[in-house]
C-alpha cells in the first residue's frame, strides 16, 4: 500500500510537499527524501514525532540512540522502523524535526491510503514553494543582519548633534 503524506511548514506558508511512500518503507528513507529535497544537512537529533489529532506527541522515531532519552520511552530508530507501523489511518499526524537546535519542524499528515499500489522508494509527487532555511544562523543571514544593523546605526540615531533650542524645555518640567 502507498501512503500519501502532505508536509507543510508553519514558517513558509507557500511551502508544501506531497510525498508518496510505501507503507513498508523505513522512516530513514522518508528522512533522506526530505533532506535531499530541501537541501538540508543531517543532524544526529533529527526525528519524527507521531502525534495525535491535537498535535500532542505520542511517539518519537529517532535517527540515532541518544543520551536525552527518558528511561520509560520506547526506542524507535528510523533505520529499523517501518512507516506502516505507526501510520495507517487517513488524517494521522506527525512532525519532522529538521532543526533540533532551533526546535523547528515540518508538520505532516497522512492524506490518503492508495491501495493496490506500491512505491519502490519514496518520491515527491508534488511540490510548491521553497523550504525555510535549515539553520537560521547561516553566514549569509548573519551578514544581512549586520548590514541592516549598520544601516540602522547610521540613520536611526542620526549622525549629527542636536541644537539646544530644538528641545522643548517645558516638557521636562517637574511639578511638585
Amino acid at each position: 500500500m502507498t501512503l500519501k503524506l502532505t508536509l507543510f511548514s508553519q514558517e513558509k506558508d507557500d511551502f508544501v510537499l506531497e510525498i508518496l511512500v510505501d507503507s513498508d518503507a523505513r522512516f530513514s528513507e522518508l528522512h533522506q527524501l526530505i533532506l535531499n529535497d530541501c537541501n538540508y544537512q543531517e543532524h544526529d537529533r533529527q526525528c519524527f514525532l507521531i502525534c495525535d489529532e491535537d498535535w500532542r506527541v505520542k511517539q518519537r522515531i529517532r535517527l540515532k540512540d541518544s543520551e536525552d532519552m527518558r528511561y520509560d520511552e520506547d526506542l524507535n530508530l528510523m533505520s529499523h522502523t517501518s512507516i506502516g507501523d505507526f501510520l495507517e489511518d487517513e488524517g494521522q499526524r506527525l512532525a519532522y524535526v529538521f532543526d533540533p537546535e532551533g526546535k523547528r519542524f515540518f508538520l505532516m499528515e497522512l492524506t490518503e491510503n492508495v491501495f493496490g499500489r506500491t512505491e519502490k522508494k519514496p518520491v515527491v509527487n508534488r511540490r510548491h514553494g521553497q523550504p525555510p532555511l535549515q539553520d537560521l544562523t547561516s553566514p549569509a543571514e548573519i551578514s544581512v543582519e549586520e548590514e541592516e544593523k549598520e544601516e540602522i546605526d547610521e540613520t536611526f540615531y542620526g549622525d549629527e548633534g542636536f541644537e539646544a533650542e530644538e528641545l522643548d524645555m517645558e516638557g521636562y518640567e517637574i511639578d511638585e
